[in-house]
């Protein structure tokens, strides 16, 4: 049933766009400017992404399928493909009255309303679809009825839905998390893209942690963890809070001590050396609440994580942040306690991706997010994975951490309880159950 945890994530994004649509509406109504290179970033990512892609693979597979095996299936499934059919009139009723506000802003209620008749669908069509149809196929499609439709959700080299695909939806989504308001999204002029490579080459193991102890005065915070990280995966450590994720990382980075265990990175024993030699080495943090130096602009924050650089690289390296997230260009000489928590989030991962990192370690990138921005944040680690960048990345938010992670350990009261892949993770009923809400 891997379709059915496609439609699911895909239906997240789109409840997410939909919900953001909807504030911006009501932004709007209370005087706000009206920006049509958000809307048009917005109406570009669901032709593509929803009416191009998600819809027909619906269609053609899923509900075909579901019609032979069921006779309730019609009576579901007539009104979703119908407005399957009527979206893409709609969406270009939308840029139409879109255009004409842009002309004549007397036309702004007419577009409100079309919106949110356009938005108030959307979610009535998700609503169904998660309530009816995903239920009835769970009931009566065949083990073979699955593989059929797992393939087609699943296959790599599908113009419209497989990797390239992807990726050009990646990209749409970071335009309207760049385009948005402040309130919700990155708030620039500009959105520049996500940075591409070919998929990394996973080689030997870059980091050992082995029976890591530390403590905090009597209290034993991690209690013999373990665990190995190889070149180009990430990783993912979840667990509740309170669980010692950030006092692991803290230790890794040198900031706090270690009462037990060993580290070797890189193929050197680095347990002893000092907080700044380990990122001299390539260990570099994104810390959690982001931590930025409010005071300085945002251009100095990102020089200070190339401290440890030669001085000739840090101009290209600036300018490549610059490219992924265009707000901090925008807002450079700025300082950086005026960004928003989104632009500060982006400006952390700035930060450490400055310091040219072997490892990258990123403590609750989405805390304190919009919803848009969640999944962007997400969007720009599996741009860095894709990279070749390796990431451990401690996350509360355990679903969309172990769906981009090659591997993932679960953290409980310090201790290593389950380790696996991403997907042996999410599949397992006790992590369900304990971070998934399942």
């Amino acid at each position: 049933m891997q379709a059915l945890r496609i439609i699911n994530e895909d239906h997240s994004n789109l409840w997410r766009l939909i919900s953001t649509i909807d504030h911006v509406a009501d932004e709007l109504d209370d005087g706000a400017p009206f920006d049509p290179f958000f809307f048009n970033s917005v109406f570009d990512y669901i032709e593509h992404f929803v009416d191009r892609a998600h819809h027909p693979k619906e269609d053609d597979f899923l509900f075909r399928i579901l019609r032979l095996r069921s006779d309730e299936a019609a009576a579901i499934l007539d009104p979703l493909q119908r407005e399957h059919r009527e979206g893409p009139g709609s969406l270009r009723a939308l840029r139409t009255l879109c255009g004409e506000v842009t002309n004549d802003p007397t036309r702004r209620p007419a577009f409100l309303a079309a919106l949110r008749a356009f938005t108030a669908m959307q979610k009535n069509h998700i609503a169904t679809e998660e309530k009816y149809a995903m239920p009835l196929a769970r009931r009566v499609l065949t083990t073979e009825d699955w593989a059929e439709i797992d393939r087609a959700f699943l296959d790599r080299n599908d113009p419209l839905f497989g990797d390239q695909a992807k990726a050009e939806f990646v990209e749409l989504y970071h335009r309207v998390a760049s385009l948005a308001p402040d309130s919700i999204g990155l708030g620039g002029r500009t959105a520049g893209h996500l940075q591409k490579s070919s998929e990394p080459l996973k080689a030997e193991v870059l980091l050992t942690v082995t029976g890591m102890q530390s403590c905090y005065g009597r209290i034993q915070a991690l209690k013999g963890i373990s665990m190995e990280v190889r070149r180009g995966e990430t990783v993912a450590l979840v667990g509740a809070n309170g669980a010692g994720k950030t006092t692991f990382l803290r230790a890794l980075s040198g900031v706090q001590p270690m009462s037990g265990g060993s580290i070797h990175f890189d193929g050197n024993d680095i347990t002893n050396i000092r907080s700044d030699l380990r990122m001299r080495r390539g260990i570099c943090q994104s810390p959690e609440g982001r931590q930025v130096f409010g005071p300085l602009s945002i251009e100095d924050n990102l020089r200070l994580g190339a401290y440890t650089q030669p001085k000739h690289q840090v101009e290209g390296d600036l300018e490549k942040i610059f490219t992924m997230f265009p707000i901090l260009k925008e807002k450079r000489k700025l300082p950086a306690g005026t960004l928003s928590g989104g632009q500060q989030q982006m400006l952390a991962i700035g930060r450490a991706l400055m310091g040219r990192p072997k490892l990258l370690l990123l403590d609750e990138p989405s805390m304190g997010l919009a919803p848009l921005l969640v999944q962007e944040v997400f969007n720009v680690v599996k741009s860095l994975k894709a990279q070749g960048m390796t990431i451990l990345l401690v996350e509360q938010n355990a679903f969309a951490a172990l769906a981009i992670a090659d591997r993932g350990y679960v953290l409980e009261t310090g201790k290593v309880t389950l380790t696996g892949t991403g997907q042996e993770l999410i599949s397992n009923e006790q992590v369900r159950a304990a971070y998934l809400g399942m």
